[in-house]
């Protein structure tokens, strides 16, 4: 009940997650702070939010409950066979294009049938991460610029490096290359903060000690690519999420080209369940291939 409360920041709509009356989970917050002596919650006739008590306790509650979780499943597969639920973020498949979770997620349920799977789009990378490390997803499938991140185990799935984008009648269609230093007058379209496409251009900017300025922010690539086809305005993409938009002009970056990384990403501080590594097991086999795949000349398949 407690973390039901501090993720939706009210008792009434933690109520409705958990299908019990309101008064039910106030009174059970107000057990748990009177066992533990502290306040949990500030709240006020407008909001409710952490207290500073609250802010320490969370963590570890989440840890609590992922630990109960996997007793169960753990006595649920010795009694009937695979059992078990799991949770993954995943950003929009356009910017997977090498990688179908559908596909693996069916590969595994033809195996796994008893085990529950939700995939949500639940924000940007940097979202999705924060919430596979603290517990609210048990993957994630994500887009970041930095592989040493605290707190998560970054399996490394696809790298594409970027290239400009423009319409077909924009001035600088058709040229070879370009440096980043020559688009600070030029409006680009990119998705919002916290976007794997935004980390990569800003820090490739940044590196190139250029500026440039983002005067379309969306957060879904079928407008950003509709923007570049009618010449509002150019972005730094991947080729293949172009590959649906051939009348695009892609151009190669002369220095500090962006690269977009795919990673899977899992929790380092807290154990997996059964079926969680059962479903790894099935991504690194998919991702193997792939690879394997992707090394093998054409002529010899």
């Amino acid at each position: 009940m407690f973390v039901a409360v501090a993720d939706e920041g009210s008792f009434t709509l933690a109520a409705d997650r958990l299908h019990v009356v309101q008064s039910a989970v106030s009174a059970g917050v107000r057990t748990l702070e009177r066992e533990l002596g502290a306040t949990l919650f500030d709240r006020t006739t407008r909001r409710v939010q952490l207290s500073d008590a609250g802010r320490v306790l969370l963590p570890q509650a989440r840890r609590l409950l992922a630990a109960e979780v996997l007793a169960l499943d753990l006595v649920g597969e010795v009694r009937a066979g695979l059992r078990g639920s799991i949770t993954i973020g995943a950003i929009q498949a356009q910017a997977m294009r090498s990688i179908s979770i559908a596909k693996l997620l069916a590969e595994f349920h033809t195996d796994h049938p008893a085990v529950q799977i939700s995939v949500r789009h639940t924000g940007t990378s940097a979202e999705m991460a924060e919430q596979v490390r603290d517990g609210r997803l048990d993957l994630g499938f994500i887009t970041l610029t930095n592989e040493q991140t605290p707190g998560l185990d970054l399996t490394r799935l696809t790298s594409e490096v970027m290239l400009l984008a423009t319409g077909p009648r924009h001035r600088l269609a058709g040229r070879k290359e370009i440096d980043l230093t020559e688009l600070q007058d030029e409006p680009f379209a990119d998705g919002p903060p916290g976007w794997g496409l935004r980390m990569a251009s800003e820090r490739a900017f940044s590196l190139a000690r250029a500026d440039r300025n983002v005067v379309f922010e969306m957060n879904d690539l079928a407008s950003l690519i509709d923007f570049v086809r009618e010449g509002l305005a150019v972005a730094l993409i991947p080729p293949s999420i172009a590959e649906q938009a051939p009348e695009i002009s892609l151009i190669p970056i002369r220095r500090h080209a962006p690269t977009l990384d795919t990673y899977l990403a899992e929790a380092t501080d807290r154990r997996a369940t059964t079926a969680t590594n059962a479903l790894l097991e099935v991504i690194h086999r998919y991702v193997n291939t792939s690879k394997s795949r992707q090394r093998t000349p054409a002529h010899a398949r």
